[in-house]
């Protein structure tokens, strides 16, 4: 009989994984297993399997309790008091014996390749529901960062595994019909990138308004990732045209737009991140130079190649090291979805020196 694994490193994992770690963690182990050697830099870290989640519920009949609340709720109870009160179940069970010690002993072997004792990790969910394909948990779920230790790493996936069920994740279901236990959750654990002492953003490998495919578009604003994300700032934005970034003697950025990043997002207590104005030098100024913006682009269009269609990326510059990274990668699923119908012109006017 084969042992069931807990926790299972990125460089484990691949795309074939989606039903056991979710979309997320899938993607991260499919980037660090086959494009670490074309030069795609991807934090290193670890995450809990779909069947940790499932020993979690059925310990002390916890699945048959969350049961009961999902039938108040079909039964007319409130959605925000079903929701807590699943949530406080989860939390007051231990997590199991086997699952602690297996997410301990990986956190001391990232320690140990990192060269330094309790290193900060951002603490990630990735719902996963391996009979629907279909479904989109994405944002509904609790991230964490600048977690350190393993008693903060342990409360911060025990608080993930509770957020499977955040009133807006149990609404989403009841929306969409699915069986709220046939939903499990990962835990992506993945070494920190300080981004909030540098910038962040995201990556589209086309035009993310018209569906055009021969450019990429790198959006940046200062701080952690979470307000371009979430749409908080107006980042900067560079256009890459894609054929010129296969000849090194060309400048493949064709356009550049500085967006005002009146916000950024920094540390926070306990995990969590809080919302700054950024400064008028800030605000005015490129979180990217040019030769960061090609190598994000290139990276990019590696990650397009492999997959085989439009993808949507995340990156971050740590502040510390100067080094970017990779820190999701998923389809894109709106633009390129579309019939490409809008035409816009470009005409270059003069050399652009590099920055």
């Amino acid at each position: 009989m084969a042992t069931t694994r807990r926790v299972v490193p990125f460089a484990e994992l691949g795309r074939q994984d989606v039903g056991r770690v979710g979309g997320k963690n899938a993607s991260l182990g499919e980037m660090t297993a086959h494009l670490a050697a074309a030069g795609v830099r991807v934090p290193p870290g670890f995450a809990t399997t779909a069947d940790a989640y499932r020993e979690l519920l059925d310990s002390h009949g916890l699945r048959v309790r969350i049961e009961e609340q999902i039938v108040r709720l079909h039964d007319g109870a409130v959605l925000d008091e079903v929701g807590a009160a699943i949530r406080s179940l989860i939390m007051a069970e231990p997590l199991p014996a086997g699952l602690r010690t297996e997410l301990v002993s990986a956190y001391e072997q990232l320690a140990s390749d990192q060269g330094r004792e309790d290193p900060e990790v951002a603490v990630r969910s990735s719902a996963t529901a391996e009979d629907l394909p279909q479904a989109s948990f994405a944002g509904q779920q609790e991230t964490y960062l600048n977690v350190r230790g393993p008693a903060q790493l342990l409360q911060s996936c025990h608080r993930c595994f509770a957020s499977l069920f955040t009133d807006r994740a149990i609404d989403y279901r009841e929306r969409m019909g699915f069986d709220h236990l046939a939903v499990a959750l990962s835990v992506g654990i993945q070494v920190m990138v300080r981004s909030d002492l540098a910038g962040a953003g995201v990556i589209f490998t086309l035009d993310p308004e018209s569906g055009f495919p021969e450019v990429i578009v790198v959006s940046a604003a200062w701080g952690l990732g979470e307000t371009v994300v979430s749409g908080q700032v107006d980042p900067d934005e560079h256009t890459v045209f894609k054929p010129s970034l296969k000849d090194p003697a060309l400048d493949p950025v064709i356009d550049v737009r500085i967006g005002a990043k009146r916000k950024k997002a920094v540390y926070g207590e306990h995990g969590l991140t809080r919302t700054v104005d950024t400064t008028g030098e800030e605000r005015s100024q490129r979180v990217l130079m040019d030769t960061e913006v090609r190598l994000l682009a290139e990276w990019a269009m590696t990650v397009e190649e492999h997959y085989g269609y439009p993808m949507d990326l995340e990156w971050a510059k740590d502040g510390l090291t100067g080094e970017l990274a990779v820190v999701q990668a998923r389809p894109e699923t709106v633009q390129s979805r579309r019939r490409t119908t809008t035409l816009r012109r470009c005409r270059l006017t003069a050399a652009r020196g590099r920055a």
